[in-house]
């Protein structure tokens, strides 16, 4: 101990004294007990001398101290070579293979015991000028000797090095003539007879295991007969391997001979490595190139064009658009027709569409009504109506409708978004509404005329601008300079300036007192009528359905009373009505246009999609997010061809590689229908632009016929690569452009089947084959009933096999090696996994049409899932067929047998159902779906009335268990409540204690299960309970 006390000393001295100076100081410490590094690292830790230091250890492990994870080891090196740890003490461990460039200082606190670790551990100083320090005793003569020779082998070795340089190398082959070896001639890769039975071992430590089963090599040796078999596990595509020879070179000449029949098969690469270490030459991995966020918005081409060509036209293709129902009592709004330049086709012959108020829902009715004839001058007054109408609908902005106003006087030439919208009275144009109202007698300009030729007697009003026909100011928008405010004129009052007017506080003042008291004004025309007024009504997303509250209403949501002469005339005669129609025209356009692009998509796709009858309706609800809040959203036709692109991915390799296992079927398949892999078909064919990624913003809407939105955004540009135009740019994120694809899909194999679904695939470019025949070549089982009870599992199943080799694939696992069986499961459980969850998507798809998407993704998740089928599989007994040889598996199974009869009885549905039962009785339901796929000619029909048996009572919306970490996660967001999760496992067992903070006090539950997920599952439900009941 005193030795110890004396190295410690001289050690912290040295670095304390001799290296403080240094701030970016990487040191390592050599040590050869772990005690030691654990001891030295709270010495340094604790001399004030070292300018801020970090100090860590490295040790092996030993079973009388705390061990060290490998993560934790690699999380201290990258931390040493980041500069965040600047001294490591460490055992022999470090004194290979770490390369750290900056590493000033290594020193040996107890001395190397042999040459090499000696010369390892110098190796470590790797920058120039660096320091090796050695701790010797003095007075220890043989440590110092020992030192000494350490030294001169440095320059041994040197010097031996030199001299080797000169020597030429021999060739490879050379080297090889003396055994037997196999060489791929395209890489040069080569394999001996030493080195084959190492690659052996290594390519079956690459197949699929599971916690009872560790794929390796078999050998029978027969001395006499001088034979050798090998056999390999079941999932490897060559099975078994003969040869004969010299006994002593028996194995390793069949492992050689194995690697040449792997290779052949294309087990292994042609770099002779286990073929699932690379992507499939095949199958690549998808990388999208050049990717951008920023993606173009397109814009329907049917409402694109110039106003000067347009106003020459002549004839015009008329829609009438009728409100039916209304969103506010009050109001009966008027149809309105739509003029474009064309036929807008087949989906808008008739159609309709919902709009969602505060209040009360209506619906639109859009229907063809044949040609109209206008004149350009008639062109150009429904222009300038709908410009002015909608700019101070839309913007409340008295300068910015006055500059709308005079913008839709002039005629452009440019490419804008050209279409009218005429108001209908009584199933006719409003021309005398559109004639009086864009007339320049409102000019503030014009002094001449100030009534209406129409009346028979003038009664003139004194305004703003002047005197005004009485007429005039009935059904008119009027501004209030003072206050810069628009309101919709419905008549006149009882009232007058001098009539008293009844504040909420109770006090009562007359108009003329109100006004100079409030805004500084005087009236001086008191005996005029005032005006009865109110705000026009307000354009919103009618197409977003959320929840209101109820808003307290303002006084001019009711109504105000307005001296005439404090108004200025901006349109007359504008009713109410006409208002009310106008004011849901933005959200109404947007659905046309997003319609219009949907039905574009449908034609872009080519004619080899045409003959499948899909409405445009159904493809807006795929293209259509979330984030929009409308009515439909693409997520549950997402869902729905999330499951169909995996089935038919499934079914696609499962025949075209029929030596591959299931490890190498399942990472092509991700492949093949990545997220990257959907993006980058998206945007080769040009179907991003399509995406409604946001919710509409009336704000952002171009007006026809001003020619740009309310936020100044104008420019209408064509994409001459698709022969799209394009309003802007949108930020849309690559997965999200992978879900579209996915929900495409949903829409088309809802309405239109599979056939469409999967000729949509071709279209995109997907190479893929459905419905092929999958080719049956099959390891023939002489007997099937040597192996198993055949007909008891038909009569379990409820369906007669016609070939029972495939019955006992499904129940053999892979643990299971007896000469004369067939191969593992794991294929069959490859193809039949994505069978079932198509079929169950499909069923509860068509079986709920009316479910949210987030109650179809429960239901779904509570039917397919490992534990539920494991469940299904107990309740049947299945575990009693299974072909296994693992004392595990036995020993797992037999226990939950005999302690958890119970919950066995019960529905196999929800995350509870099968807790803790071996994941081999769920593969063993899948597989059978596959085997019953296979042998029933790829019916799904005959799969779905067998499995459904098995899983029943099926879940419902009504008996769905939701995710209680999903539940206690959206508890904690409405009430903004933070939580989290730890986790530990110990022993076999998980634990997980959740936390949640409420206002300050932590309340937390800790629970444990087979695996984490379980248990944090369970532990979230507990504290979701106990916090339901003690916060309201």
């Amino acid at each position: 101990m005193c030795s110890f006390s004396l190295s410690s000393f001289c050690f912290s001295r040295i670095i304390s004294l001799s290296f403080r100076h240094m701030q970016d100081l990487r040191c390592i410490v050599f040590v050869e007990r772990v005690v030691t590094s654990i001891v030295l690292e709270s010495l340094l830790s604790t001399i004030n001398q070292m300018p801020g230091w970090i100090v860590k250890h490295i040790a092996g492990n030993r079973p009388m101290f705390h061990n060290q994870s490998r993560n934790k080891q690699t999380e201290i090196v990258d931390a040493f070579k980041g500069g965040k740890v600047h001294i490591i003490v460490t055992t022999q461990v470090l004194e290979e293979g770490l390369n750290v460039p900056g590493c000033h200082l290594v020193i040996r606190f107890d001395p190397p015991t042999t040459g090499r670790s000696f010369i390892q551990s110098r190796g470590r100083a790797r920058m120039p000028n660096s320091d090796y320090v050695l701790l010797v005793r003095r007075g220890d003569a043989e440590a110092h000797s020992k030192t000494l020779k350490f030294l001169a082998s440095g320059q041994i070795m040197r010097e031996a090095s030199l001299k080797l340089a000169s020597t030429m190398c021999q060739p490879l082959e050379d080297t090889l003539l003396q055994e037997e070896y196999y060489r791929v001639e395209s890489t040069g890769a080569t394999v001996t007879m030493n080195s084959s039975v190492q690659l052996i071992y290594f390519f079956c430590s690459k197949l699929p295991s599971d916690e009872y089963f560790k794929p390796l090599p078999r050998f029978i040796i027969d001395k006499e007969l001088r034979t050798c078999t090998l056999y390999l596990p079941n999932s490897s595509p060559v099975q078994a391997v003969n040869t004969e020879g010299e006994v002593s070179a028996l194995k390793k000449a069949v492992c050689l001979k194995a690697c040449r029949e792997l290779h052949a098969v294309g087990a292994l690469t042609d770099y002779l490595l286990p073929e699932f270490g690379f992507p499939c030459e095949e199958e690549p991995d998808i990388v999208v190139e050049k990717y951008q966020h920023e993606q173009p918005e397109y814009f329907p081409e049917e409402f694109v064009y110039n106003w000067l060509y347009f106003s020459r036209l002549g004839i015009y293709y008329c829609y009438k658009i009728s409100v039916e129902g209304c969103l506010k009592t009050t109001y009966c709004p008027n149809d309105i027709l739509l003029a474009v330049k064309c036929d807008l086709g087949p989906d808008f012959v008739s159609t309709s569409l919902k709009l969602f108020g505060e209040q009360d829902n209506a619906s639109v009715a859009m229907k063809y009504v044949g040609n109209i004839h206008l004149n350009q001058e008639q062109v150009v007054m429904a222009r300038r109506f709908q410009t002015s109408i909608l700019s101070l609908l839309i913007n409340k902005d008295h300068s910015e409708v006055i500059n709308a106003v005079k913008y839709s006087h002039e005629m452009q030439v440019s490419t804008g978004i050209v279409y009218l919208l005429l108001p209908l009275v009584c199933g006719k144009v409003d021309w005398c509404s559109m004639k009086f109202s864009t007339s320049q007698v409102y000019d503030a300009s014009n002094k001449d005329i100030r009534h209406c030729h129409s009346c028979k007697q003038v009664d003139l009003l004194q305004t703003k601008d002047g005197p005004l026909c009485r007429c005039m100011l009935q059904n008119s928008i009027v501004c209030t300079p003072h206050n810069s405010k628009f309101y919709a004129v419905n008549g006149f009052l009882d009232l007058n300036s001098k009539s008293l007017l009844h504040l909420r506080d109770g006090r009562a003042l007359t108009y003329i007192n109100y006004f100079d008291t409030r805004h500084g004004l005087s009236l001086t025309h008191e005996n005029q009528p005032l005006l009865a007024a109110r705000n026009p009504v307000e354009v919103r997303n009618f197409l977003q359905k959320r929840h209101y509250k109820n808003k307290k209403e303002s006084r001019t949501s009711h109504g105000v009373e307005l001296p005439p002469e404090l108004c200025r005339l901006v349109m007359s005669p504008v009713s109410n009505n006409t208002l009310y129609s106008f004011s849901v025209i933005p959200s109404v356009m947007y659905r046309i246009q997003c319609l219009l692009l949907s039905a574009r998509l449908k034609d872009q796709l080519g004619p080899t999609m045409q003959q499948f009858a899909i409405p445009a309706l159904k493809i807006l609800e795929a293209v259509t997010t979330k984030e929009c809040q409308e009515e439909f959203s693409q997520e549950s036709l997402e869902t729905l061809g999330d499951s169909f692109l995996k089935y038919v991915a499934t079914q696609h390799l499962y025949g075209k590689y029929k030596l591959q296992h299931e490890g190498t079927l399942t990472k092509m398949k991700k492949n093949l229908i990545s997220n990257a892999a959907l993006c980058q078909l998206a945007c080769s064919n040009n179907l991003v632009g399509y995406i409604q990624g946001e919710e509409f913003n009336p704000k952002g809407w171009i007006i026809p016929g001003l020619g740009y939105d309310m936020c100044g955004n104008s420019k209408i540009s064509f994409l001459s690569s698709n022969d799209m135009h394009i309003l802007r740019k949108m930020s849309v994120r690559s997965k999200r452009i992978a879900d579209t694809v996915e929900a495409l899909i949903g829409a088309y194999l809802g309405a239109a089947g599979e056939q469409a679904a999967f000729v949509f695939l071709k279209s995109l470019g997907l190479d893929i084959e459905f419905h092929s025949n999958i080719p049956l070549e099959r390891k023939i089982v002489l007997k099937s009933e040597k192996f198993i009870n055949v007909r008891s599992l038909e009569m379990i199943l409820g369906y007669e096999f016609k070939d029972t080799s495939l019955l006992v694939e499904a129940l053999t696992h892979g643990s299971y090696q007896t000469a004369g069986a067939t191969a593992c499961y794991q294929r069959l459980e490859f193809l039949g996994d994505a069978v079932l969850d198509h079929l169950f998507t499909i069923y509860f798809y068509n079986q709920y049409p009316e479910c949210t998407p987030e109650l179809l993704t429960d239901l779904r998740s509570a039917s397919v899932n490992n534990n539920c089928y494991a469940h299904a599989a107990a309740k049947a007994g299945l575990n009693k067929h299974i072909l296994h040889s693992s004392l595990q598996l036995h020993g797992r199974m037999a226990y939950y047998f005999e302690n958890f009869k119970q919950p066995f009885t019960g529905p196999s549905h929800g995350w509870e159902a099968g807790i803790g039962l071996p994941k081999v009785l769920g593969d063993v339901i899948e597989s059978l779906a596959g085997a019953i796929y296979l042998d029933s000619k790829y019916d799904k029909e005959v799969v779905w009335k067998s499995m459904k048996q098995l899983l029943e009572p099926l879940a419902t919306p009504e008996t769905v268990e939701r995710d209680p970490v999903k539940l206690l996660q959206e508890f904690c967001a409405r009430r903004s409540y933070s939580s989290s999760y730890t986790k530990a496992h110990k022993d076999g067992v998980s634990s997980v204690v959740v936390e949640v903070q409420v206002e300050g006090t932590t309340y937390s539950a800790t629970e444990t299960g087979p695996d984490k997920i379980v248990a944090k599952k369970l532990a979230a439900k507990s504290l979701l309970n106990n916090l339901k009941a003690i916060v309201p």
